[in-house]
């Protein structure tokens, strides 16, 4: 080591990298490495990419990263070299007092697997502190009349470096008259006592001049010094003794300011002024000294601060006695604090989703969390629950981490997004909790078709319809969001009469409204049959079909047309014979004729426009027969003729004419 420090410092920062960087050990997904403190930012501490089984390049395509919670980041991942190294300076003695070992415990996250791996760096001691006195002059009075070999207990140093580099001995000045011994402590310390070689004579030296110092053990030594002025009185041959070695107090950490929790005596055998006993805290570089208070009148100490369980589990009071001469003796006095239940779980959100796809599996995870109470026992244990009737459920991993997945597939249409709550509880009497709030969104994917109301429509059209006229309209209806409830229509392919059915109909693709491209005739057809289909804008998409049945209205746009009897096509008057004995009733002939139309439209009615013998001959109104109506018609006809005379059984010419008329005409 003390060749290491003679060499400059970035080559020794080197070879300290290189000497005290260890392997890490694969157990448990556990790595474990060592490294000094007080190294450079960017010092090299162990190659995590190696250590991973990964290359270097990996680290930051997988998403490589350092999580630890509550305390100031010491370590970073170097990125091109697959590297741990240092984040800053790193003081042992501000990171871990005086512990013998220094761990600092993280965990390194892969976030393509999610998964964790638990880091363990010891910080190793460099003698970068020297011993240091509590007083830099001791002044000691003694009685002359005190025999040699008498001790005398020594203000002691404080060194807070750990192991070798921390305080190993103590040494005196040459002098006549004192020699110094260490005692060991039960607590392991070493304490200086001042010994007495010789007799001491006020008359002739009356004070005496020492240095005590202390030495480390580190390489270089580093030392402190205290100056002992010792003063030779008479008589005062006895310090003060505490009844207890060692105090021990449990104290709650929520005790109030204030209170005393402990009362330390000591006795002195002297009498008078000699016996007089005052206390004193010892004083040493730690808080303790302000966190405590001790009355020197009666050794009472109090509370001066709160206390905080999670800052130290315990203290640790050097006191002294000294009687009124000035000998002392000293005691230590260790308050335990105890943990109640004063923090709620503390959430640390490593990585959660906003958003995952209705067609997850189950399983699929949507965060990765960690839960942490800072208390201890009962009261740090923490169980996460979920409210009922959701479709997640938690899993525990390591380290308090816990995995939320879902436990069935989801569906948007059902519920589109979920706020979860989940709560951490601990085991406290009474319990804290605290809620942590998860925001997910289920995204939609193609898997509902578009659905009519119906199975089948009518629809009617009046026929002579106008071209481009409205027909029918038809919606259909897509559960899915976004594109894929975007529906567009169309027609399916047919023909009607030999010619294409999108010729006759049209359909608007966005609006489903269905459009007359001609004018129909109700006597060239009667009803049409449509399928039209809808179909989304999903990947793949989806489609339904649905049938359309037309039907063509019919109007009167047709006139009667006369069959029977049929015109001559010479433009004669067509002759029918009645004989001249017919009687009133007599059929002469019979009208049909016929309407195109349908129907009342096709509804027709017969009567006579015209006849030369007015009333010889009457029509029926709904059949078309033509009838005599009054006499014998060979009377009439008689009469009719010239001269009177007959001319045979049947009746002269008489003319009439019929005409048909529809229902509405």
């Amino acid at each position: 080591m003390a060749a290491l420090l003679k060499l400059p410092n970035r080559g020794r920062l080197v070879l300290l990298c290189l000497l005290l960087a260890a392997l890490w050990e694969a157990g448990d997904g556990q790595m474990r490495y060592s490294v000094p403190e007080e190294l450079e930012k960017g010092s090299f501490v162990g190659n995590i990419a190696k250590d991973l089984g990964l290359d270097p390049q990996d680290l930051t395509e997988r998403g490589v990263r350092i999580v630890s919670r509550g305390r100031t980041q010491l370590f970073a991942l170097n990125p091109r070299s697959g590297s741990l190294v240092t984040a800053g300076r790193i003081d042992r003695e501000e990171l871990c007092a005086q512990s013998a070992r220094c761990l600092v415990n993280f965990n390194i996250l892969l976030e393509d697997k999610l998964s964790i791996y638990s880091v363990e760096v010891e910080i190793t001691d460099i003698n970068d502190n020297a011993p240091r006195f509590g007083v830099e002059e001791l002044e000691l009075k003694i009685s002359e009349t005190t025999t040699p070999g008498f001790r005398i207990p020594l203000k002691s140093a404080h060194d807070a470096d750990v192991g070798e580099n921390t305080l190993q001995k103590y040494e005196l000045n040459s002098n006549d008259h004192f020699s110094l011994d260490v005692r060991r402590g039960m607590d392991g310390n070493k304490y200086p006592e001042l010994v007495l070689e010789r007799s001491l004579d006020r008359e002739e030296e009356a004070v005496h001049h020492l240095i005590l110092v202390a030495l480390d053990g580190g390489d270089p030594i580093r030392s402190g010094t205290s100056r002992i002025r010792v003063v030779v009185q008479d008589v005062n041959d006895n310090a003060p003794v505490f009844t207890q070695p060692e105090y021990r107090v449990s104290v709650p950490e929520n005790m109030p300011v204030g209170t005393q929790i402990l009362k330390v005596t000591a006795t002195d055998a002297d009498e008078g002024y000699n016996a007089q006993v005052a206390y004193f805290l010892e004083k040493n570089p730690e808080e303790t000294s302000e966190i405590f208070e001790l009355k020197s009148t009666s050794g009472e100490i109090t509370i001066t601060k709160s206390l905080d369980y999670e800052d130290a589990k315990f203290h640790e009071i050097d006191i002294e006695a000294q009687d009124g001469p000035g000998l002392l003796s000293r005691t230590k006095v260790i308050v335990t604090v105890l943990d109640v239940n004063d923090n709620a779980p503390e959430f640390y959100m490593t990585s959660a989703t906003s958003s995952v796809p209705e067609d997850s599996p189950p399983g699929t995870i949507i965060a990765l969390f960690n839960v942490h109470d800072r208390d201890s026992g009962q009261n740090a244990f923490i169980t996460c629950s979920l409210p009922e009737n959701l479709p997640f459920k938690l899993e525990r991993s390591v380290d308090n981490y816990h995995r939320l997945v879902t436990t069935r597939v989801l569906d948007r249409e059902q519920f589109s997004s979920y706020n979860i709550t989940v709560t951490a509880k601990d085991g406290g009497n009474p319990s804290l909790s605290t809620d942590a709030h998860i925001l997910l969104q289920v995204a939609d994917i193609n898997d509902n078709p578009p659905t009519f109301p119906h199975t089948s429509y009518s629809a009617y059209i009046p026929e002579n319809n106008l071209r481009g006229a409205s027909i029918f309209s038809m919606m259909a209806y897509d559960p899915d969001s976004d594109d894929n409830a975007h529906v567009t229509y169309n027609l399916a392919e047919d023909t009607l009469q030999g010619a294409p059915l999108s010729s006759y109909i049209s359909i608007n693709s966005d609006t489903g409204v269905l459009y007359a491209l001609r004018s129909f005739d109700y006597e060239q057809f009667r009803e049409l049959q449509l399928y039209v289909t809808a179909r989304d804008s999903g990947n793949p998409p989806l489609s339904s079909n649905v049938s359309l049945s037309l039907f063509v209205l019919d109007q009167n746009d047709n006139a009667p047309e006369i069959l029977y009897p049929a015109l001559p096509t010479d433009g004669s008057t067509g002759v029918e014979l009645a004989p001249r004995s017919a009687e009133p009733g007599y059929l002469v002939t019979k009208v049909v004729a016929v309407d195109r139309d349908s129907g009342q439209n096709a509804w027709l009615s017969y009567h006579l426009l015209k006849a030369s013998e007015p009333g010889l001959f009457a029509v029926g109104l709904h059949t078309g027969e033509v009838r005599t109506s009054t006499g014998p018609a060979g009377q009439r006809c008689a009469q009719a003729e010239p001269g009177g005379g007959g001319a045979g059984p049947w009746a002269a010419p008489s003319l009439c004419h019929c005409h048909a008329h529809g229902s509405r005409g």
